[in-house]
């Protein structure tokens, strides 16, 4: 499958960004992968992805890199990381902290993107979660709570998408997805759940809550 798309992958240097990058790039994707290091996006500039230097959980900094690249099909906010374990008392402001960049990310992506994305003719937007949004754990009530406020975001990003093309009396182009991952994320799984993103139509997408396995 040949995908002619330009995906943004936001906070793409884990192991995880490198191996969707890769695969995009492989199936023909126009990959531009961010982070704050040039050293540790060496990797994604080596497998073919253009770099940018950019903070995504800044809107400031994503909104710049919007306007100068233009044309985009897809975003996906990479921004992740676990903290937690010690029961309830152990959920630290500390820990609260750490994991908030992830919820940072998916806005302000989501919100510095929102026109590139619907103005495509197969736009796409999709983050990152938990099934422990489903049966949080009082040891990771922090993260638990950030990947639920990550969910909430991104499926109001959907509903904009749908009420956009209503109001504009046409078809649904645009999706907004929620990538669940059971334990720790599994790059390869990652990786194929975001070439497909193309298989289905958007309205049949959009919205939609996907179990990575």
């Amino acid at each position: 499958m040949s995908i002619h798309r330009t995906v943004v992958l936001a906070g793409a240097t884990s192991d995880a960004g490198l191996a969707t990058a890769s695969a995009l790039i492989g199936a023909g994707a126009r990959v531009i992968a961010t982070g704050r290091s040039e050293e540790r996006l060496a990797a994604l500039r080596n497998a073919g992805a253009q770099t940018e230097i950019a903070d995504p959980t800044s809107f400031t900094e994503m909104t710049a890199l919007a306007e100068k690249l233009g044309s985009v099909d897809a975003v996906i906010p990479l921004v992740g990381g676990w903290r937690g374990g010690g029961g309830l008392a152990g959920q630290s402001d500390a820990d609260f902290d750490a994991l908030l960049p992830a919820l940072q990310a998916v806005r302000a992506t989501s919100r510095a993107f929102d026109a590139a994305i619907r103005a495509s003719d197969a736009g796409r937007f999709a983050i990152v979660s938990s099934t422990a949004v489903t049966r949080p754990l009082a040891g990771g009530a922090n993260y638990a709570a950030m990947k639920a406020s990550s969910e909430a975001w991104t499926r109001a990003v959907a509903q904009g998408y749908a009420k956009a093309a209503r109001d504009a009396g046409a078809a649904l182009r645009t999706a907004s997805v929620i990538f669940r991952a059971e334990g720790a994320l599994q790059p390869d799984a990652l990786s194929r759940a975001v070439v497909a993103l193309w298989d289905r139509d958007a309205a049949e997408l959009n919205d939609t809550v996907l179990t990575l396995g």
